[in-house]
């Protein structure tokens, strides 16, 4: 095998450490989106409506009259519902021998004790909720006492205080006065110092994020409605201007999911944004008997096929984006209020939930979740498309096998723009799965913190911010085209300009944006034509600038050069990549183990297949790049 190091020059930083965040910040608040462009939803929160129409009795948060009564009836007969509330018991019971929560932060962040009190006011407070055990009482206190007697809970990184701010009123709503008198005064008194009055500069201006367009918009403001309803009676004008400025806000982050579901952040965060929404949805309509019109906001139903197809045979996610490899094995309780909202049962995990007392520790919303599995009825089979595009910020093309395909095949390709929130330059980048095998993948992400600590600029967005010198954020480190060993435009936006969903499906992804001039024009096409193949034609025009075209794979299987193209091999499978259009010129392969830099995420194995192809080489105005990739 023929090998060679690539080394990528090191960009500048730009930044110091001690302003990254609020260049990130800053960022992040510039939507493309025109806010004419956002649907308007109602909103007819004042200090008089709320008075009005919020629910007097507690609980009220998720939880109501209701819902509970549902809950309770569905834990006599139902025994997804009974195992998924076994498993809760089982970590509630471990949190009784955990040592309190203390004020630690990582790095800028307190983060990691913002979700733990969320996950154990999830788990001890549906206990309490079902069991009025006077020990989870006890230990709720304790725990409500041990944050609210925190110096802050962290506004700099806002994201803390929406985790702690939902967590400790969980906690408050779900005992429902059950607490000791002086608990309850001392955090609600938190909730409004340490949470709510934050969100409120003293210049009377919006903090950043509650008219963002991304994720920190849906867990901030979702933490701040929790706050709100908790406090209302004991300061009914800062709980109703708090409700009105979020559901004024979370349509800017909503607006992302239009016009098809697509999560632009890719399905981890998916995971994050959506599941506060849908808490949030749920705290409405507890609270108040309506959701405004959130629930069925454009696009933000059909998110729950994006976030299904997103997972892949292997176990792995489509990692596109920030996107965490591989989902654990507990059921999706965030899929579960979309299955609870339409009966669709293709977003009910009956099975993962049915094991989930063999998984480890729960995630942090299992509590609310509990209530969606509770309130799940069938009413439609799931019917989930086999080939299916999205668009928005980020647009992506998924094809899969059918229902009873015994090759596992999967193949997920994307357009976008490395200027999307968490976005990387990986337009034209795909990632494809046949036999159990992922044979071509995403390098996927890496820890923020190991990067942060260093000075590193992470989240910088200009075309020489340092972000893209790592293998995960650049076009080098994704299979895609790249010309003159260039950077792809940051702001480059590449479109699905074309899909056919027929027996062959097919996608076109304009990619012409992302090469500034490079090319005159770039077009890739993908095509599924066959039950164990994918072919990749790449329709490029140079310029008089055009140097070189290089095709890029990447892979952590074994590499055979052959004739024609390379074989790959892994877990016993094999891979044939085939040199359809030029067959005279040999691939090579680019050892990415040990990395370009030492802050590069490491992957055991990972390579680069690259197929270089010279201008001097290209005999015709309009040159075609076409490989095949197909399996047993």
């Amino acid at each position: 095998m023929n090998t060679q190091k690539l080394t990528t020059p090191c960009l500048p930083r730009l930044f110091y450490a001690g302003i990254l965040w609020l260049v990130f910040a800053i960022a992040l608040t510039i939507s493309p989106v025109q806010a004419d462009t956002i649907p308007k939803l109602d909103n007819p929160i004042t200090t008089a409506y709320l008075k009005e129409h919020l629910q007097k009795s507690k609980p009220r948060l998720v939880l109501n009259k209701d819902k509970e009564q549902l809950l309770r009836k569905r834990l006599k007969s139902d025994p997804v519902v009974q195992q998924v509330y076994q498993a809760i018991k089982r970590d509630a019971a471990a949190i009784r021998n955990e040592p309190l929560l203390e004020y630690k932060k990582i790095g800028r962040r307190l983060l990691s004790v913002s979700r733990e009190m969320l996950r154990r006011m999830n788990m001890l407070g549906m206990v309490y909720r079902i069991e009025k055990d006077p020990a989870t009482l006890k230990r709720i206190n304790e725990e409500v006492l041990a944050v609210c007697r925190f110096s802050d809970w962290n506004p700099s990184h806002y994201l803390d205080i929406g985790e702690m701010a939902m967590a400790v009123a969980i906690a408050l709503d779900w005992t429902a006065g059950d607490l000791p008198k002086a608990t309850i005064e001392e955090a609600e008194q938190a909730l409004i110092e340490k949470g709510i009055q934050p969100s409120w500069p003293s210049d009377q201006k919006n903090a950043w994020w509650t008219y963002g367009n991304n994720n920190w918009n849906q867990v901030c403001n979702g933490g701040m409605v929790a706050a709100a309803i908790v406090v209302a009676e004991r300061d009914p004008q800062l709980a109703a201007k708090t409700i009105h400025r979020a559901l004024d806000g979370l349509p800017h982050a909503l607006h992302e999911y239009m016009p098809n579901g697509v999560y632009p952040e890719g399905s981890t965060y998916w995971d994050y944004g959506t599941g506060f929404s849908v808490v949030t949805i749920a705290m409405l309509e507890s609270a108040f008997g309506t959701d405004f019109g959130y629930g069925d906001f454009p696009g933000f139903q059909e998110s729950a096929v994006f976030r299904l197809l997103a997972n892949a045979p292997s176990g792995m996610y489509y990692n596109f984006a920030d996107c965490g490899d591989r989902r654990g094995k507990e059921g999706d309780v965030v899929l579960a209020w979309f299955a609870a909202r339409t009966g669709n049962e293709a977003f009910f995990e009956k099975d993962r939930f049915l094991q989930s007392a063999e998984v480890g520790k729960l995630s942090r919303l299992t509590g609310v979740g509990l209530v969606w599995i509770a309130q799940f009825e069938p009413k439609k089979q799931g019917d989930i498309p086999h080939a299916w595009k999205g668009g928005g910020a980020n647009p992506i093309v998924i094809f899969t096998g059918d229902n009873q395909d015994p090759h596992g095949y999967y193949f997920g390709g994307k357009g976008g723009r490395g200027t999307v929130n968490h976005g990387n330059m990986d337009a034209g980048s795909f990632v494809f799965e046949l036999n159990g095998v992922r044979w071509v993948i995403d390098p996927g992400n890496q820890d923020y913190e190991d990067l942060e600590k260093t000075g590193f600029d992470l989240w910088g967005k200009c075309q020489n911010c340092e972000r893209w010198t790592l293998l995960t954020k650049n076009n080098f480190g994704h299979s895609t085209l790249t010309v003159n060993g260039q950077l792809h435009r940051v702001d480059g936006m590449a479109e699905i300009v074309a899909f056919n969903k027929g027996p062959k499906p097919s996608a076109t992804i304009d990619l012409t944006a992302a090469f500034g001039g490079l090319l005159q024009s770039a077009k890739r096409q993908f095509i599924k034509d066959s039950p164990t193949s994918l072919t990749i034609v790449d329709d490029v025009v140079p310029t008089d600038s055009t140097h070189e075209v290089v095709w890029q794979l990447m892979t952590t299987a074994d590499v055979d050069l052959q004739k024609g193209g390379v074989l790959l091999k892994k877990d016993g499978k094999t891979l044939k990549v085939q040199n359809v259009s030029h067959p005279n010129i040999l691939f090579s392969v680019v050892s990415l183990d040990p990395t370009p830099l030492e802050l590069d995420r490491h992957i055991d194995g990972l390579k680069r297949i690259e197929l270089r192809i010279p201008k001097w080489t290209m005999q015709s105005k309009k040159q075609q790049i076409k490989v095949r990739l197909s399996g047993e």
